[in-house]
């Protein structure tokens, strides 16, 4: 079983070394010696595997994952060091598919290639997304492909799962999705919302009370915890978990028994646990702030929702089902929108992710009033206002600065002058070879992979040249 490699080093000796061993088992290889270069090609070309050394000239290989991992569904295997503990266990921290130790065997390599093909494409062959009852998840790019495979995979399971990623990506959708294709689909889904939990109150909303717990409580009351049996327990935003509650919590993550405040007796329920957060849990147990018994409880798999930057091409989509969907609640004709409305939707980076697309475009509709089509006027003002800033070019502000007087600083002049010498060079080169890219490398001494990435970087690249 073959397939298509890339490797992302800086040491060109090692890079043909491990080409060649991918090579004689008939893989297709492809050399990058920066980091930058690296995620660049991954940009235009899809691979079954990359090699990806951790200490790069441009910044580091496990930094660089999460981009790697938005811009296709390869594996990822990283380079570390003899006798570099701490850089195998970060490789597979940070959802690497293995590492590779330094030096290494042929035999060493060609293993590691062969498995992470096979487990990539069994992985590719199993339940699609397609068919996951994905609720209002809407979209078709890589990365929501890669994290509705790992939801319909959770869903298989009765395993806790931690969802990860940045605030309103939309995590409860997801746990929301896990429930309902999993065989608890019929039970309740039940939210504990972390964050508006209270530290005094928390046990009783959790675990419940009998009447007379408290000072002028008359009535017992049913915890959080067994309105969830038969179905799944979302603890939303775990990592604001009163530090109090996490050891009481803990208990009950054990043993799913729990005891109601002032009762002799303890219950059991039996629910499965989903978990988000958007913050960095290992910051926070080094810190003191979060068990770190409970997250080991918490993530036996873990599941990252993509930031919306990482899936642009979704935007569309998004809108389009969103405007539909809210002028039909109100029972009115579904509104055009502007080829400039979906441009400006598209340039602009959506910090507060999918939450705030979605509260956009309703500030959007509300503006619009009864109008029969949205333009990108009726966009906040906060958005159309960072869209006007950053439609001009740098290269315009440096101009118009330079005119004034101001010449800016000896950095930014330097890399100018030597982004238009590099320009003018591969524009004479691909002329004087013709555009034979073999004959380019040898007279430039690049690798194809980084000429093309120059290529493309300066408008060189015609369309019809592979």
């Amino acid at each position: 079983m073959t397939g298509r490699v890339l490797i992302i080093d800086d040491d060109r000796k090692f890079c043909r070394l491990l080409a060649a061993f991918a090579e004689e088992d008939g893989h297709q290889v492809v050399e990058a010696y920066t980091l930058e270069e690296g995620l660049a090609i991954t940009r235009e070309q899809a691979f079954d595997l990359v090699f990806l050394d951790v200490r790069l000239p441009d910044g580091n290989g496990l930094a660089a994952l999460p981009s790697l991992r938005g811009n296709h569904t390869a594996e990822i295997v990283i380079i570390t060091s003899a006798g570099d503990p701490d850089g195998a266990e970060m490789a597979v921290q940070s959802g690497a598919w293995d590492y590779l130790q330094k030096p290494f065997t042929c035999e060493q390599v060609k293993r590691q290639i062969a498995r992470a093909i096979t487990y990539r494409r069994q992985k590719a062959a199993a339940l699609p997304p397609s068919t996951v009852e994905r609720d209002e998840i809407v979209g078709q790019s890589h990365a929501l492909h890669g994290a509705l495979f790992m939801a319909s995979r959770a869903a298989e399971t009765d395993a806790t799962v931690l969802i990860t990623g940045e605030t309103g990506t939309g995590k409860e959708l997801f746990a929301r999705v896990i429930h309902r294709n999993s065989l608890r689909a019929n039970g309740p889904f039940v939210t504990v919302d972390c964050a508006a939990l209270p530290a005094s109150l928390a046990e009783a909303l959790l675990f419940g009370h009998t009447r007379g717990a408290f000072t002028g409580v008359e009535h017992s009351r049913e915890g959080l915890l067994a309105s969830a049996h038969g179905g799944t327990l979302f603890l939303d935003e775990v990592g604001e978990l009163p530090y109090a509650v996490q050891k009481a919590f803990l208990r009950v993550l054990q043993e799913r028994r729990f005891r109601a405040i002032g009762s002799e007796h303890e219950r059991e329920s039996d629910f499965r646990v989903l978990a988000s957060t958007h913050r960095d849990l290992d910051a926070m147990v080094s810190a003191g702030q979060f068990r770190d018994d409970l997250l080991h409880r918490l993530r036996p798999m873990t599941l990252e929702v993509p930031p919306l930057r990482k899936r642009m091409e979704d935007v569309e989509n998004i809108v389009l089902w969103h405007v539909e969907r809210r002028c039909k609640a109100v029972r009115a004709e579904v509104k055009e929108l502007t080829p400039e409305l979906m441009e400006a939707l598209v340039r602009y980076p959506w910090p507060g992710n999918v939450r705030e697309l979605l509260g956009s475009l309703d500030a959007a509709l509300a503006s619009a009033g009864s109008a029969p089509t949205l333009f990108s006027v009726h966009l906040p003002t906060a958005i159309r206002a960072h869209l006007a800033r950053t439609a001009i070019a740098p290269d315009d502000v440096s101009s118009k600065r330079a005119r004034q007087g101001n010449l800016g600083s000896l950095r930014d002049h330097r890399d100018r002058r030597v982004s238009e010498l590099e320009r003018e060079y591969l524009a004479r080169l691909m002329e004087r070879t013709g555009g034979n890219i073999q004959e380019a490398c040898r007279v430039s001494e690049l690798s194809r992979s980084r000429l093309y990435a120059l290529l493309k970087k300066h408008g060189l690249l015609e369309p019809d040249r592979h």
